[in-house]
C-alpha cells in the first residue's frame, strides 16, 4: 500500500502526519467552533454562580468581583503561553505531547515529562467534568425543588449529577457533528444569559440595590475564623484574613479553566495551527470581560434594605442573609427570585442550568479527547480499550465513558463532606494549571531551540512564561490549603489526598515498570501506515 498524493490531504492532516499521527478523528471544526469549546467549559455562568456560596462566605464582594480581575489578568497570561506551543502542535494530546516534545529541547527527559503532565492533565480535566455537573445538580436540584418539591439533600443531588453525566456521555456518543452544533448554540445562549442576569438584577430589581462602591469595598469572611476559635494565621486586611481573601480567589481561578479544551480538539479542527491559538486566547479575554459584569451585577442586586426575614429568628434581615439562608441551598436563585419574584428568578434559574447543561457536555468532550490521545500512547492501563475509535461516529466512545464514570466517583463523598464540591474545584484547578504551565515552562527554557507555528508571541514569550510559572506555583500551594474552619473530617480539602493517590500511583506505576517502556508520544506509523489507519476508518 502506499500513501495519497500530498496534494489529496490537506495542510492539517499533513501537519499530523508530521506530528505522528493518522487523521483517526472527523476533523469538522472551524475557528468559532474551537472557540466555542473552551468557553462552553469555561462557562460563566457555570463556574462564576455554582462557586458563588463560597465565594460569599470566603471574602464576599470585593473579592468575587476585584480578585476576578486579578486572577483574569494572570490567566490571560497563562493562556497567551499555551496558544503559542498549541500553534506549534496542533494534536489532541494537547498539553502532554507538547511537554514530550519541548522537554529535550530544554535538557530535561520526554518520557517523564510527559507522563506526569499527562497524568496531572488527566486528574484536571475529570475533576472540571465533576465540578460542572456537580454544579449543574446543585442548580437543577434547586429548580426541581422550587417546581415540584423534589429533595435537595446529598443522596438526591447525586441523583441528579449521575443523570447528567450519563446524558452528557450518550450526547458525545453521536458524534462531533452534534456536539459542534450545539457549542456554537451555547455561545450565544451564554451571553443572553448574562445579559438577562444583569437586566433581572439591575433594571427590574423591585428592591433598592446596593451602590458600586459598596461592593468592591465590602468584605466577608463566615469560614468559621472567630474570635476565641480558631483563627486564620497571617494579617488582618479590610477587617477579614489576608489567608481568607486568598483562598476566595478559588471562585475565579476555577471558573477560568477548561481553554485547553481548544488544544484538544486540533484534530478535529480546520486550520489548528491557527484556529487553537485563536479558540485558547479569545474564550479566556471574553470570559474575563462577561464573568466581570456578571459577578458585578450579581453582587449590586443583593438589596442592602432588610426586607426579608431571618430564617432562625424571624428578625428583619438584608438581602446578603437572605441569600445565604436560602433553603434550596443556591444562593444566587435566591437572589433572582427576591429581585424579580418566583416566577421570574425561575426563568433565570432554568436559562442558567441550561448553560451548565451545555458546559458539562463540552467538558465531557474535552476530557475524551485527551484521555484517547493519552491512551493512544499507552499510558493508561487497558490503554487498547479506551483508544478505541466507533468507526461510524468517529468518536472515542470507550474515552467518553471513561470520563464520565471518573467525574461521578469525584463527587460521590459529597455524601458525607459538605465541603466536597469546593474539594473537587481545587482539584481541577491543581491539575489542570500545573499541566498547563508545564510546558510554558519548558518552551521558556528550550530559548531559541522552540520552532514556533504560525501564532507566536516573540519577545513577549520569556516575561510570558516566567509570569505563568511563577503564578500557576502560588495557586499550586494556594487551593491545597484548607478552606473552613475548625478543620474536621466533615471539611477536610481533600485535594492533596486525590494527588497523593493518584499521582502517587502513577509515579510508582512509572518508577516501577513504565520508565522501562513508555518513551513518550508515539509514532504511529509510517506514511503508508497512518493512510492505511484512515482508510479502516472511512464510512462506505
Amino acid at each position: 500500500m502506499t500513501a495519497p498524493p500530498t496534494g489529496a490531504r490537506s495542510r492539517d492532516e499533513e501537519r499530523l502526519h508530521q506530528l505522528g499521527y493518522a487523521q483517526e478523528l472527523r476533523r469538522g471544526m472551524k475557528t468559532f467552533s474551537n472557540f466555542a469549546v473552551s468557553f462552553t467549559i469555561i462557562s460563566i455562568l457555570s463556574g462564576c454562580l455554582t462557586l458563588f456560596l463560597f465565594a460569599m462566605n470566603t471574602g464576599g464582594p470585593a473579592v468575587m468581583t476585584l480578585g476576578w480581575l486579578v486572577v483574569g489578568a494572570f490567566v490571560i497570561v497563562v493562556a497567551l503561553g499555551m496558544a503559542e506551543v498549541a500553534s506549534s502542535y496542533p494534536t489532541a494530546g494537547g498539553l502532554y505531547y507538547w511537554s514530550a516534545k519541548l522537554a529535550p529541547e530544554s535538557g530535561r527527559s520526554a518520557a517523564t515529562w510527559s507522563w506526569f503532565v499527562g497524568w496531572f492533565n488527566l486528574v484536571g480535566q475529570v475533576a472540571v467534568t465533576a465540578g460542572i455537573d456537580f454544579g449543574f445538580a446543585f442548580f437543577f436540584d434547586a429548580f426541581l425543588n422550587l417546581t415540584i418539591g423534589y429533595p435537595t439533600a446529598p443522596p438526591y443531588v447525586i441523583g441528579v449529577f449521575a443523570a447528567v453525566l450519563i446524558v452528557h456521555a450518550l450526547l458525545n456518543t453521536f458524534g462531533i457533528r452534534l456536539v459542534t452544533l450545539l457549542n456554537d448554540v451555547s455561545v450565544w445562549w451564554h451571553l443572553v444569559g448574562v445579559a438577562v442576569i444583569v437586566l433581572v438584577t439591575t433594571v427590574f430589581n423591585q428592591h433598592h440595590t446596593t451602590d458600586l462602591g459598596t461592593v468592591f469595598s465590602t468584605f466577608v469572611d463566615n469560614t468559621g475564623d472567630a474570635p476565641g476559635g480558631p483563627n486564620w494565621p497571617g494579617p488582618i486586611v479590610a477587617g477579614i484574613p489576608l489567608y481568607v481573601m486568598l483562598i476566595g480567589l478559588l471562585n475565579a481561578q476555577y471558573t477560568l479553566t477548561g481553554y485547553d479544551a481548544s488544544a484538544h480538539m486540533s484534530e478535529e479542527t480546520h486550520d489548528a495551527e491557527r484556529s487553537a491559538p485563536k479558540g485558547i486566547i479569545w474564550s479566556v479575554i471574553i470570559s474575563v470581560i462577561a464573568g466581570f459584569i456578571l459577578l458585578v451585577a450579581m453582587n449590586v442586586g443583593i438589596t442592602p434594605d432588610k426586607v426579608f426575614q431571618d430564617a432562625t429568628t424571624g428578625a428583619a434581615v438584608g438581602g446578603y442573609t437572605h441569600a445565604l439562608q436560602s433553603p434550596t441551598g443556591v444562593p444566587p436563585a435566591q437572589i433572582w427570585i427576591d429581585a424579580v419574584g418566583q416566577t421570574g428568578g425561575l426563568i433565570v434559574l432554568f436559562l442558567v442550568c441550561g448553560a451548565q447543561f451545555y458546559c458539562g457536555m463540552s467538558s465531557v468532550t474535552a476530557n475524551s479527547r485527551m484521555i484517547y490521545a493519552f491512551a493512544r500512547d499507552g499510558a493508561i492501563p487497558g490503554s487498547s480499550f479506551w483508544h478505541r475509535i466507533n468507526k461510524r461516529t468517529r468518536t472515542p466512545t470507550n474515552s467518553i465513558w471513561l470520563a464520565a464514570v471518573g467525574a461521578f466517583i469525584l463527587g460521590l463523598p459529597y455524601l458525607w463532606s459538605p465541603v466536597a464540591y469546593a474539594a473537587v474545584t481545587s482539584i481541577a484547578v491543581v491539575g489542570l494549571y500545573v499541566a498547563y504551565v508545564a510546558p510554558v515552562t519548558l518552551r521558556l527554557l528550550a530559548g531559541k531551540r522552540f520552532q514556533p507555528g504560525p501564532f507566536q508571541l516573540g519577545a513577549w514569550s520569556r516575561p510570558v512564561g516566567i509570569i505563568a510559572t511563577l503564578w500557576v506555583i502560588f495557586i499550586f500551594v494556594l487551593f491545597m490549603l484548607p478552606q473552613a474552619l475548625p478543620i474536621t473530617t466533615s471539611t477536610f480539602n481533600y485535594t492533596p489526598l486525590v494527588f497523593i493517590v493518584v499521582l502517587g500511583g502513577a509515579g510508582v506505576w512509572y518508577a516501577v515498570s513504565a520508565k522501562n517502556w513508555f518513551k513518550g508520544p508515539k509514532v504511529q506509523g509510517t506514511p503508508e501506515e497512518l493512510a492505511a489507519i484512515e482508510r479502516e476508518l472511512e464510512v462506505i
